[in-house]
C-alpha cells in the first residue's frame, strides 16, 4: 500500500513559480511515480513523471522547459518545480505511483495509487 500527500499548491500571477512535494510512504524503489493535473471540464492529463532510481522522465509538451520533476530518495519526496507559469497551468495537481514500472510513462491508466490533490491558480 503506497500513500501519497501533495502540498505546495497555491495562487501565483502569470509568469511566477511554484514547487509542489509529495511525500510518500510504502515500497517505491522501482516505481514510477507522476504530476498529473486536471482542469475544470477537462481530462486528467499526465504533467511529468520520472522512474525512480532510473532518472528516466517525461515531459509533457506543454510544460516542457518550464517544469522540472525531480526525487529526494531519502526523503521519499517527489518535486514538481514550475516556472514560467502560465493561466492555462490553472489546475488540480495530483502525485501518483506506478508500482512496478519498466518505463515512464504520462499515461493516467498506467498509476495505481494517487493523492488527494492540491489546488494551482495561475491568473493573468
Amino acid at each position: 500500500q503506497v500513500q501519497l500527500v501533495e502540498s505546495g499548491g497555491g495562487s501565483v500571477q502569470a509568469g511566477g513559480s511554484l514547487r509542489l512535494s509529495c511525500a510518500a510512504s510504502g515500497y517505491i524503489s522501482r516505481a514510477c511515480m507522476g504530476w498529473f493535473r486536471q482542469a475544470p471540464g477537462k481530462e486528467r492529463e499526465g504533467v511529468a513523471s520520472i522512474r525512480i532510481g532510473a532518472g528516466s522522465t517525461y515531459y509533457a509538451d506543454s510544460v516542457r522547459g518550464r517544469f522540472t520533476i525531480s526525487q529526494d530518495n531519502a526523503k521519499n519526496t517527489l518535486y514538481l518545480q514550475m516556472n514560467s507559469l502560465k493561466p492555462e497551468d490553472t489546475a488540480m495537481y495530483y502525485c501518483a505511483v506506478e508500482i512496478a514500472c519498466w518505463y515512464v510513462s504520462g499515461l493516467v491508466s498506467r498509476y495505481e495509487y494517487w493523492g488527494q490533490g492540491t489546488q494551482v491558480t495561475v491568473s493573468s
